[in-house]
């Protein structure tokens, strides 16, 4: 890891040279995808980290203790929701990331078991400002990507106003 680590802040230390600044992505089915394999990430690293709520809960890592952990690195994060009880009924031995994402694993805010009020009230408690972007790998045949966008548009609003940020333009 440390070796990875290493590697990874030269690439993004590189593209920022450049002009281009990086966030480094965990993601399920990536080289780090679980909550310890991030701590370790992060421990040899100094890339900054887009969080991705779903992808740590899919994991089995607990949001809050990343968002703890790692605040001052978290410059991106994804506000994908997961679907307990689908999580609950994957084979983990046979199944892939992709039939998880067909089985509805994952969904936007306001459709799914995580309570983004909560890690958005945690986020703005640590002083975060970037990005929060609206987030769902789904079948679109079972769950609308117009319709999906729109409701976890809306409930991201709601619990950003809640948590005391301005989000300006904003329908």
């Amino acid at each position: 890891m440390e070796a990875y680590g290493r590697k990874i802040s030269d690439f993004s230390d590189w593209c920022a040279a450049e002009g281009m600044s990086l966030s480094y992505h965990h993601h399920m089915g990536a080289v780090i995808e679980r909550e310890h394999e991030l701590d370790m990430f992060m421990k040899h690293s100094s890339v900054p980290l887009l969080f991705d709520a779903g992808h740590m809960a899919f994991a089995g890592g607990d949001c809050e203790a990343v968002i703890d952990k790692h605040h001052a690195r978290i410059n991106h994060v994804h506000t994908k929701d997961v679907r307990n009880t689908v999580i609950g009924s994957i084979d983990r031995d046979s199944d892939c990331f992709l039939d998880a994402v067909i089985d509805g694993a994952f969904t936007v805010p306001g459709d799914g078991s995580l309570g983004f009020e909560k890690i958005v009230k945690q986020l703005a408690g640590r002083g975060y400002e970037g990005w929060f972007v609206v987030e769902a790998e789904q079948d679109p045949f079972a769950n609308p990507p117009l319709e999906m966008a729109k409701k976890g548009h809306s409930e991201l609003l709601r619990v950003m106003r809640t948590a005391g940020y301005t989000v300006a333009n904003a329908a």
